[in-house]
């Protein structure tokens, strides 16, 4: 058809090149506005940080934010926010646990009976309690759900981008060597699935000196804004080593740091998302 607009998701016609949507619907009962991916192209290079932060951020600016943590076999969530008690549920539906000032919550380990027990599962079943944290839960009036993703670009990604209407994606990175394949590979997973890049964020960037607050760069400077440059994104941050916000992490008490490290990168997220159109 000549008129075709390639949109199958708007279209009734019933034609050989039609590709029926694999989104899932969230749960009769949530209202969710946007949903932001955090992910990374390895570990341990903070993106539950991130996460974390980012959610607090937005909560404080007046939206009502949500955490859904997809890093299934690696769940810290909970723990950055102090959180200890286990999600209830009902015959209608399974809540998330809020944080001490509102934040929803779903994590694994928020069903598990210790917090200890490893998940050994396949990667099939853990997609599948992914996409039922979006659709078996009820997440109530939400204005910004961050998804902690799993690190890499394997199944559970793979399941959140293919059932979960994400609106954009933070990639987050550390300056090492290993920086442009890192990024590489996220962006271009993210372009496979048409899912808009937002930016980056750059973890463990330097360390300030607690005397004199000169920034030392350990792994050196410029190599993410180059990556950045040459993939046409905007570095939205760069988060130092602090051992402050390491330790309110390791305590429980992520919402109360202070420092202004995402302010900036928070602003122009919020004006990209303001200016999507509403989804249906």
């Amino acid at each position: 058809m000549s008129e075709c607009t390639h949109d199958c998701s708007t279209c009734k016609e019933n034609c050989g090149d039609r590709k029926e949507s694999l989104l899932k619907k969230p749960h009769e009962l949530s209202d969710i506005k946007r949903v932001i991916g955090v992910v990374s192209g390895k570990g341990g290079v903070g993106k539950s940080m991130v996460t974390a932060i980012s959610a607090v951020l937005f909560n404080r600016r007046g939206y009502k934010t949500a955490i859904m943590d997809a890093d299934v076999t690696g769940p810290s969530i909970p723990r950055m926010f102090g959180i200890k008690d286990r999600a209830q549920g009902s015959e209608t539906g399974l809540l998330p646990v809020k944080s001490k000032t509102g934040i929803e919550i779903m994590s694994v380990n928020l069903l598990l009976e210790n917090e200890s027990d490893p998940v050994v599962w396949r990667g099939p079943v853990i997609g599948g309690v992914v996409q039922q944290f979006w659709t078996d839960v009820i997440w109530n009036d939400v204005d910004f759900m961050f998804v902690d993703m799993p690190p890499g670009t394997g199944d559970v990604p793979l399941t959140v981008f293919q059932s979960i209407p994400v609106d954009g994606i933070i990639v987050v990175t550390s300056p090492q060597e290993l920086v442009s394949m890192i990024v590489e590979k996220a962006v271009k997973m993210a372009n496979m699935m048409n899912v808009p890049v937002l930016g980056v964020v750059e973890n463990m960037s330097y360390v300030e000196c607690p005397d004199c607050k000169k920034k030392i760069f350990l792994y050196g400077e410029g190599k993410t804004q180059k990556i950045c440059d040459e993939f046409s994104l905007p570095l939205l941050a760069k988060l130092p080593v602090d051992p402050e916000l390491a330790k309110q992490s390791d305590r429980g008490l992520i919402e109360l740091f202070e420092g202004g490290y995402l302010d900036d990168a928070a602003t122009v997220i919020e004006t990209l998302m303001k200016n999507l159109p509403e989804r249906k």
